[in-house]
């Protein structure tokens, strides 16, 4: 820690949460499953994106044990637009595991809780910190920002090494009687007034003893590598209608959207596909498509990933007769009507899709 470091930082910081906090649900509350619920919510979503599924999560299964009896796919629908679905699956597995293993109730310490599978350090400390008062320090982007400008620390807050450095500070500087009001002070500063590109530093309390305003690293610092480029991925949907109904699949695991659904999937090289490779890609899978319908093909759509860049279109073909019982064994297809469509999880790509084509008017 740099000697410029404010010497009463954490009263600093619990001032100015008063003056400036924003209201949020999971603050007035003590209960260690509503604090979980907004946690996981929360990670890689922004606040204004997540409140309105953290409400209707609330609301849909009000306790852990409501949450652990329903069905994934369920659960899978009401996160449907949040993304990093991973997050949904593993929040359902836990919930499961809280009840099953610990009567419904979360441990109620650090070192407990990280026992939890699905819960990892971040997690543990905010639910020990916000819910039973533990003095241990809330880890994430936020917090890394402020502590780098305000004390100068260098490391790469991209490498996995580097939490240590950030947590062995950041512990140090929770105060034991407050240890739930500093963490969400620094989590709520960093968030609106030590933002990323355009830090409030005039107006900032802590501007006099930061590293970073003081030697003109504000943009500078935290430093974070760049993440590899996202590889591109082609995609050509093949909707297929019979009768006002369509065959979709459930995705399996090992890639994107697991335990979503969507339609029967060509993977091409590029975006562009002659027409007649997919027919004989689907001649080759048992499909009936010499007296189909042909239908043209959709608009492009674009869905960006964490590490991948999707480029899909969607050929919309009607049937004349049903797929045929190991066609659909071995594409996983079964058929669904509007209505079993509009209750199933679906990535937002498709979603899109089936608004676009208006087969579904309300999503």
């Amino acid at each position: 820690m740099k000697e410029t470091a404010h010497p009463h930082f954490a009263q600093t910081l619990i001032r100015w949460y008063g003056q400036h906090k924003r209201s949020l649900p999971w603050r007035d509350t003590t209960n260690p499953y509503y604090i979980w619920l907004s946690e996981v919510i929360l990670q890689q979503t922004r606040v204004a994106q997540g409140l309105p599924y953290y409400q209707r999560f609330v609301e849909t299964y009000p306790t852990v044990q409501a949450l652990a009896a329903a069905p994934q796919d369920e659960v899978l629908r009401l996160w449907q637009g949040l993304g990093y679905y991973s997050r949904a699956r593993n929040m359902h597995h836990t919930a499961q595991l809280v009840v099953e293993k610990y009567g419904g109730r979360f441990p109620d310490t650090y070192s407990e809780l990280l026992k939890l599978k699905g819960v990892g350090s971040y997690t543990a400390a905010a639910i020990a910190a916000f819910a039973f008062k533990e003095q241990v320090a809330v880890l994430d982007g936020n917090v890394f920002r402020v502590l780098a400008r305000v004390f100068g620390i260098p490391d790469d807050i991209a490498a996995p090494a580097s939490r240590k450095v950030f947590q062995k500070v950041a512990d140090e500087l929770v105060p034991a009687d407050e240890p739930d009001t500093f963490n969400q002070a620094i989590m709520e500063f960093g968030a609106i007034q030590c933002t990323p590109l355009m830090p409030d530093c005039l107006f900032c309390p802590l501007q006099q003893s930061c590293f970073a305003f003081n030697h003109g690293m504000v943009q500078e610092l935290p430093v974070k590598s760049k993440a590899k480029a996202a590889r591109p991925r082609y995609f050509h949907y093949v909707v297929f209608e019979l009768n006002g109904a369509f065959y979709m699949r459930k995705r399996l695991e090992g890639d994107v959207w697991q335990g979503l659904y969507d339609f029967y999937l060509y993977e091409s090289e590029s975006k562009d596909l002659p027409e007649e490779q997919l027919l004989q890609e689907l001649r080759q899978a048992g499909v009936p498509v010499q007296d189909a319908q042909a239908m043209p093909v959709s608009k492009t759509y674009k869905h960006i990933l964490s590490h991948q860049k999707i480029t899909a279109h969607f050929h919309r073909i009607k049937l004349h007769e049903t797929l045929k019982n190991d066609v659909l064994t071995e594409t996983r297809l079964g058929l669904y009507n509007v209505e079993e469509i509009e209750s199933l999880p679906k990535p937002v790509l498709i979603s899109s899709y089936l608004k676009d084509a208006r087969i579904l008017v309300s999503l």
